[in-house]
C-alpha cells in the first residue's frame, strides 16, 4: 500500500498537484450540507458521534468537501487554480466485502478555480495514467454530463414524471424516496431499477447551451489525449454537489459490485454550499484497495517499495569493523544498506542477505579490509566481482 501511495504521489506532483492533508473527523454539518441530506453517505454510511463538548462530529467519508473547506479558509494565500492531491483514510459504514471496507484508503485530486473543460480532461487523464502505470488495461472510461442549475431542474421534473409512472417497478428504497432525488435511481444496481433507468429520458439530450459546449469540450480534449470514453447516460455521482461532468473508470474483470475503480466529476456549486464564493472545481477519489483487487484479477503483481541495495557482510574482526563503516558510508550517500546486528558466521549472514531482499551482498573479509576492496555478489544469480570500497556507493547507485 505504501508503494502505491508513492506511485500516486509521484504522478500527482508530475502534473503540478501539491499535497493537502485534512483532519480525520470534521463537523457533521460539513458533509450534511455538501453531500445532501438524502444521500446514502449521510443517511446510511457516516460514522457520526457527539464529543464531550456536545458537538456532532463525523469521521471523514470523502475527501472533496474537507479539501474545499480548508481551501476556503486560506484561499487568499493560495494560487488559482489550486491543484491538490491527498492520500487519506476514509470511513463509511457498510457490510465489509472484497474491495469495500469500512476503513479504506483513497487517492484523490482536486482542481479549484478552473471552470473550463481542460481541467476535467486533466484529472481524467491523470487517473488513467496511474492505472496504466500499474499495468492495468482491462477497464473502460464511462462519461456523462448531469447538467447544472440552469438545465437540470427541468430535466428533474421530466425524470420525476417518468419515474412516477413506473413506481411499482422500482426497488423498495427508491419507490419510497425517488421524489427527493430522482437521479439516484439512474445509478441503482438493482435489476428492476436498471430496467427502468434504461428507458429514462437522457439528460445529455436536454443540456443547456453552456453545458453542451462544456461536455463537447471534454469529449474533444479526451480524444486529443487518446482516450475513448463510453457515453453512459445513467451515470450520476452519489453526492449532491456534482454538476456537469461525471465519470467513472470501470473494471471489466471485477464483479459488478466491485467494478468501479474510481469516479469523479465537476462540482461548481460546492464552495457556495459551504458559504464561500463561487469556486468551480473538478476532481476524483480513487479507492486504492479496489485498484489492488483489479490488479490481482488481471494477474499483475502489486507495486513494491524499493528494497535494499546491499546487505553488508563482515567476516573476521577486521572485516566486521570495516563492514560497519561501509554501512554508515552507504547510508550517508543515500544508498539503502543493512547488516547483521551481531557477529554471525558467513553462511548465516548470506542467508540474512537473501531474506532481506537486497540486490547485492557486499562481502568484506580480512583481505578485502586490508586491500580496501569489497566482494560484490549479485544475489539474483550469484555473480561476483571485486570493486574498490571507495567506488561501492557509486556502483550500487547505478543499479547494475
Amino acid at each position: 500500500m505504501r508503494a502505491l501511495y508513492d506511485r500516486a504521489a509521484e504522478l500527482a506532483r508530475r502534473y503540478g498537484y501539491r499535497y493537502v492533508e485534512t483532519p480525520t473527523f470534521e463537523a457533521t454539518e460539513l458533509f450534511a450540507r455538501t453531500a445532501g441530506e438524502t444521500s446514502d453517505v449521510v443517511t446510511k454510511e457516516m460514522y457520526t458521534f457527539v464529543d464531550r463538548g456536545r458537538r456532532s462530529l463525523t469521521l471523514r467519508p470523502e475527501g472533496t468537501a474537507p479539501v474545499m473547506r480548508a481551501y476556503l479558509h486560506r484561499m487568499r494565500e493560495l494560487p488559482s487554480p489550486f491543484k491538490a492531491y491527498y492520500l487519506a483514510r476514509m470511513f463509511r459504514y457498510g457490510r465489509p466485502q472484497a474491495g469495500r471496507y469500512r476503513e479504506h484508503r483513497q487517492f484523490g485530486v482536486e482542481v479549484f478555480g478552473a471552470a473550463g473543460p481542460a481541467a476535467d480532461v486533466e484529472v481524467i487523464v491523470l487517473g488513467d495514467a496511474l492505472l496504466r502505470s500499474l499495468g492495468l488495461s482491462r477497464y473502460e472510461l464511462q462519461l456523462n454530463s448531469i447538467g447544472d442549475e440552469a438545465c437540470r431542474p427541468a430535466y428533474r421534473e421530466e425524470l420525476l414524471a417518468y419515474l412516477r409512472a413506473r413506481r411499482a417497478r422500482l426497488r423498495d428504497e427508491h419507490r419510497e424516496r425517488f421524489e427527493a432525488n430522482p437521479l439516484r435511481v439512474l445509478d441503482c444496481k438493482d435489476d428492476g431499477c436498471r430496467e427502468v433507468a434504461a428507458g429514462a429520458p437522457r439528460i445529455t439530450d436536454r443540456l443547456c447551451g453552456p453545458c453542451r459546449a462544456h461536455f463537447e469540450g471534454v469529449l474533444a480534449g479526451l480524444e486529443a489525449e487518446g482516450l475513448k470514453p463510453v457515453p453512459t447516460p445513467t451515470l450520476v455521482r452519489g453526492l449532491d454537489y456534482y454538476t456537469r461532468t461525471a465519470f467513472e473508470f470501470v473494471s471489466l474483470v471485477l464483479s459488478q459490485a466491485q467494478a468501479t475503480l474510481f469516479g469523479g466529476g465537476r462540482y461548481d456549486g460546492l464552495a457556495e454550499a459551504l458559504g464561500g464564493p463561487r469556486v468551480p472545481g473538478v476532481g476524483f477519489g480513487m479507492g486504492l484497495e479496489r485498484v489492488l483487487l483489479a490488479m490481482a484479477d488481471e494477474g499483475l503483481a502489486p507495486p513494491e517499495e524499493p528494497g535494499l541495495a546491499a546487505f553488508v557482510v563482515g567476516v573476521g574482526e577486521g572485516g566486521r569493523r570495516r563492514a560497519r563503516e561501509l554501512v554508515r558510508e552507504l547510508r550517508a550517500a543515500g544508498i539503502a544498506a543493512d547488516a547483521a546486528f551481531e557477529d554471525r558466521p558467513l553462511k548465516a549472514q548470506l542467508r540474512m542477505a537473501d531474506r532481506s531482499g537486497a540486490r547485492y551482498a557486499a562481502i568484506v573479509g580480512e583481505r578485502e579490509a586490508a586491500e580496501g576492496t569489497v566482494t560484490l555478489r549479485r544475489l539474483a544469480d550469484g555473480a561476483e566481482e571485486r570493486v574498490a570500497a571507495t567506488e561501492l556507493a557509486a556502483r550500487l547507485a547505478g543499479g547494475r
